[in-house]
């Protein structure tokens, strides 16, 4: 199988996209089985935090150019970039938080998969790029959701030039959070996700889907829902067992109720 999961019993779970020969393309059948893997643990209630990674010499070189020339035909293309934006809707409206974790390139797709995750860390020397227009094919779904971590500025530079950034960059305009040696890397991602791991996993849900759905309101409706939805939070007995812990000087017992 070319998407492998892991799930640590702290309640974190890896998804590893293996296939090197293709720097893990997110071809027809990598996507569907990424769709599936990601639906399953957002269902699953030992999952507290998925974390997702490339195998071989990077984190993914996006669509697989030999499948995509061999379409030929306007309804199979729509279904390969109707199924990518699939995946990252899942990514975004699922109920988990997503770390990616990045070494080599993440290119096109591969960009837009880094910039659907809520967090993203890299090795100092992986490169990000939406290089579309090289190849005559603007990156018009992977700017979706790379245009809304970044400026205007620099995602319209990456999109008109096709140039690679470095990790220092990617991460002085947002696209990642921060950036690591290779050695290290891995045991930073793992110290933010079992960080997130141990809150209440309620409260997470509930701040996710939030946090997503009032950046696209206008900012009166956003104070609205936000306030409906901390109310809606302040009802559930992990809010009443957080505020009691503090005020106690103890550590929570969530119920995730």
């Amino acid at each position: 199988m070319n998407i492998k999961v892991q799930n640590l019993s702290n309640g974190i779970s890896f998804i590893t996209i293996n296939e090197p020969k293709t720097y893990n393309s997110l071809s027809f059948k990598n996507l569907n089985d990424l769709i599936k893997v990601f639906k399953k643990l957002d269902k699953d209630n030992k999952t507290k935090v998925i974390i997702i990674e490339g195998a071989g010499k990077g984190f993914s070189a996006g669509h697989n150019l030999k499948e995509v020339k061999n379409l030929k035909v306007r309804n199979k293309y729509q279904k390969l970039f109707n199924l990518c934006s699939k995946l990252m809707l899942q990514i975004v409206e699922g109920r988990k938080p997503v770390i990616a974790k990045v070494h080599g390139a993440a290119y096109a797709a591969g960009c837009q998969l880094v910039a659907s995750c809520d967090l993203a860390y890299s090795t100092n020397d992986a490169l990000f790029a939406t290089p579309g227009v090289n190849i005559g094919l603007f990156c018009s779904t992977p700017m979706v959701a790379v245009s809304r971590k970044i400026n205007r500025k620099p995602m319209m530079k990456m999109l008109l030039t096709g140039e690679p950034i470095k990790a220092s960059y990617a991460k002085e305009i947002g696209l990642i959070n921060d950036y690591f040696s290779k050695s290290k890397l891995n045991m930073e991602v793992l110290k933010v996700a079992k960080k997130i791991a141990s809150k209440s996993n309620l409260t997470i849900k509930i701040g996710k889907q939030a946090f997503y759905k009032q950046l696209e309101m206008p900012l009166k409706k956003a104070y609205a829902f936000t306030s409906k939805m901390m109310t809606f939070n302040m009802m559930a007995m992990d809010a009443k067992e957080g505020i009691s812990a503090f005020l106690e000087k103890r550590k929570p017992k969530w119920k995730n109720k």
